[in-house]
């Protein structure tokens, strides 16, 4: 089983090399531009099954970011700045200069500081499972993954999906058997040769990330997804991002963990996404 669902037979694979950094675009469908970028630890692959759900509507286009899959870049530390550069990178190769940009968890946090850095080129921002900034429980798991891995810890196989998965999924998916067997193969898949500075590198990025103050003066419309059953950026944390951007709009999804849009209720989250998008790009 791969890590990810197969993107669909008409989804286009380009290398973009922009500002000394190299990696992997997939486009897929007709319409709206819509970026996606991916979470941590994870490569433009984790939205193939929106782009099956979406793409007939949208242009979607996803990309690996730093740390992952096809993307050189220089070395860390990276700053969230450094990730949303690479976003309008991709937006000013491959749309007509401006996008929609959604993303999740590490890309939620990309998503922002692209709308706060290049508002021109965001026509509409939609953060999913997202923090303007990270404390408490999230801050102290993070700290403590990054931890320990410097201290050159690594978690055995056998471990890697019962630890993960219960950060991405709520306890009712985590008991349907077959779902489990699912998410236990592709998680140990995932996890298990992962570089572990490319996780340190990518975490300590966005435990660095504050956004609190840019987000009260970005003119960007901001449509922000939370879920209900979400263990890594609760949805107080998603609404205080709403809260923050003068165009801010919250919405909670109920019963959806942190990575529910993978293989657990991935059309739940696309109606969601349909749903803003249909009402939001009309207006823009």
């Amino acid at each position: 089983m791969a890590v990810f669902p197969s993107f669909g037979a008409d989804a286009e694979e380009h290398e973009l090399r922009a500002y000394g950094v190299t990696t992997r675009v997939v486009i897929q469908g007709q319409g709206p531009d819509v970026i996606f970028i991916p979470g941590g630890d994870a490569t433009a692959d984790s939205y193939s099954q929106q782009f099956a759900l979406l793409s007939d509507s949208f242009r979607c286009i996803a990309y690996d970011p730093r740390g992952v899959g096809h993307m050189t870049a220089p070395p860390p530390p990276w700053t969230m700045s450094d990730y949303a550069a690479d976003c309008a990178a991709v937006i000013d190769a491959f749309c007509d200069g401006q996008a929609v940009v959604c993303g999740l968890s590490l890309g939620g946090l990309v998503t922002q500081q692209t709308a706060i850095d290049f508002p021109q080129k965001v026509s509409l921002a939609i953060p999913m499972g997202t923090a303007a900034y990270i404390d408490g429980f999230t801050r102290d798991w993070m700290q403590a993954e990054i931890d320990l891995r410097k201290e050159g810890i690594r978690l055995p196989d056998y471990f890697l999906a019962p630890h993960y998965a219960v950060y991405a999924f709520p306890a009712k998916a985590l008991h349907d058997s077959e779902l489990w067997e699912q998410v236990k193969t592709s998680y140990t898949e995932r996890f298990q040769n992962r570089d572990p500075k490319d996780t340190i590198s990518q975490w300590e990025a966005c435990l660095e990330f504050d956004c609190r103050e840019a987000l009260k003066t970005c003119p960007v419309p901001m449509h922000v997804i939370s879920f209900s059953e979400d263990v890594q950026t609760a949805p107080s944390m998603c609404k205080v991002v709403a809260d923050l951007a003068p165009k801010g709009v919250f919405h909670e999804i109920p019963g959806l963990g942190h990575v529910s849009m993978v293989r657990h209720r991935p059309e739940i989250v696309a109606a969601k996404l349909r749903e803003i998008l249909d009402t939001a790009v009309t207006m823009c």
